[in-house]
């Protein structure tokens, strides 16, 4: 049996709880590969919107869409993760199937620049608040780079005090049996008011 990377199960994952006209979150641009899935994923009437504090980022992310020609399917934030809510509009509130978060610092760029975990804690809380009755987040995390190991010990703690009438979480480890390697963080909601 060929394994999957985390970032292809992560892909799985998110895709299993979207369909065509879907709200999404990419919580963390990166270079562009994560928007890309979702935005092919939420076909011509959904919307993803994209957060990156470097735009760098942006552009590389711009640049992925424009290669498909899917730049209209998504709005891009030049923003913390963080303040995702306020510059969501408020009609998308409550809509938002995944959101996929992919941690640490944009490859290809400053590697002294890493999401921090009270800022990714804080994303977490908002993107909770945006998701639909249904829905997903995925966290990639590594562990293995400076800064990574709190990020893990944080976000496994943070899905420990989620509220389990709505929300469940996994951590699933990276085939990698070290201690810095990958782990890939699964909250799914499922309300208790369905």
């Amino acid at each position: 049996m060929k394994r999957i990377s985390l970032l292809e199960l992560a892909h799985n994952i998110a895709g299993s709880y979207l369909k065509p006209g879907d709200i999404a979150v990419d919580a963390t641009l990166g270079n562009g590969h994560d928007t890309l899935f979702l935005a092919q994923s939420v076909g011509v009437k959904g919307l993803v919107f994209g957060f990156d504090i470097q735009q760098r980022a942006l552009i590389k992310s711009y640049q992925r869409l424009l290669e498909y020609d899917l730049q209209s399917r998504v709005k891009l934030c030049l923003a913390s993760h963080a303040d995702m809510r306020r510059h969501i509009p408020e009609q998308w509130h409550g809509r938002v199937r995944v959101a996929m978060f992919n941690l640490g610092y944009l490859p290809g760029a400053d590697k002294t620049v890493i999401t921090q975990i009270d800022s990714t804690l804080a994303a977490l809380h908002e993107a909770c608040a945006l998701l639909a009755p249904v829905a997903a987040i995925t966290v990639l995390a590594y562990p293995g780079h400076p800064g990574g190991e709190l990020d893990a010990e944080q976000l496994a703690a943070w899905c420990q005090r989620l509220d389990k009438a709505n929300f469940t979480s996994e951590e699933i480890l990276s085939h990698h049996d070290k201690p810095g390697a990958p782990r890939l963080f699964v909250i799914r909601k499922q309300s208790d008011l369905l």
